[in-house]
């Protein structure tokens, strides 16, 4: 196309040269006619010109511009060819996600064929009520899954998650665990209450690398329950490496929180009657064992800082 334009204006050029030449053989009418044409010629010609710099930036700050871009794409079928093919393969969040769902429902498909039309009456009872035997604590850690770790089946256990498995005392106001357990002791009346903590906490973790629980952080908020849990660790266990200690206070911030059920009169009530038992379970998944015991209400006491007292301890694994 340069070159085109390179003989054009060459052209023009060897125009104007030879109406120089002849111009004393024509009339000055018909060489201002002539003047005015060679003008308008040349006026197009660096049109051209100028149209063929512009489109040549134009391709150029496309590539930067995806405005830009769009519209040489929809003013060139031939570039809008080539920008298809060489798009990238960017797999989007939304197709990954249907895959999850996909799976999900295969999941949800098995269990009801396997499980629920299989135990069609027992479902439907539990559609009427439910009178589950434990109340469970457990960490919302997603490896430490009280119905598949103990085999809890549906109508079996009324449960809450939360971080680090912690129960907060009564006087610290009411959370969503405090509730479920208002439900699940004078509503349901559970004969059972056990607290499931584990190995690599990460809530523990927390509590243990935090200079200041006093900050706005929710994790922190949250942890500051388990406080007196990490300084009885830190005073007991200061000789012990930095993962001995979590672990040691893995074990302390589930007593601490059983110890924290009997400040509640309606849970501390019932233990008294013989009507509820209060339970410790440690679950180490590096190994897949299990540790139990049991809360001697007449050996304990709910005052500050004092020590309780366990029994029927078990190790399972």
């Amino acid at each position: 196309m340069a070159q085109a334009l390179s003989l054009s204006y060459s052209s023009s050029v060897d125009l104007t040269d030879t109406s120089a030449k002849t111009s004393s053989l024509r009339s000055p009418e018909s060489e201002q006619a002539r003047f005015r044409i060679l003008n308008s010629f040349k006026t197009h010609l660096l049109f051209m010109i100028n149209d063929s710099m512009q489109h040549s930036r134009f391709i150029q700050r496309d590539k930067r511009n995806p405005t830009v871009r769009l519209k040489a794409i929809m003013e060139s079928p031939g570039l809008a060819q080539e920008t298809m093919d060489n798009k990238p393969k960017v797999s989007r969040v939304g197709d990954k996600e249907s895959d999850y769902f996909k799976d999900l429902r295969h999941r949800f498909l098995g269990f009801k064929k396997d499980k629920y039309l299989s135990n069609l009456e027992h479902y439907q009872s539990l559609a009427e009520a439910q009178a589950p035997k434990f109340m469970v604590i457990a960490c919302a850690d997603s490896r430490v899954c009280p119905s598949s770790i103990l085999g809890f089946q549906p109508g079996e256990a009324f449960v809450i998650r939360n971080v680090a498995n912690l129960v907060p005392p009564s006087e610290n106001g009411p959370t969503e665990t405090n509730a479920a357990l208002e439900f699940a002791v004078n509503s349901l009346e559970v004969e059972n209450i056990l607290v499931v903590g584990h190995s690599c906490c990460g809530g523990i973790k927390a509590l243990m690398s935090l200079q200041d629980l006093n900050s706005s952080s929710f994790i922190r908020s949250w942890m500051s329950n388990a406080k007196p849990a990490g300084l009885i660790t830190k005073n007991a266990a200061s000789h012990l490496n930095f993962d001995q200690q979590c672990r040691h206070c893995e074990k302390e911030s589930i007593n601490r929180s059983l110890k924290n059920l009997l400040t509640y009169p309606w849970i501390e009530e019932r233990v008294m009657r013989g009507k509820l038992s209060i339970h410790g379970g440690y679950y180490d998944f590096t190994n897949c064992t299990f540790e139990k015991w049991t809360l001697d209400y007449n050996g304990s006491s709910v005052v500050a800082d004092s020590a309780c007292s366990f029994k029927n301890r078990e190790s399972w694994g």
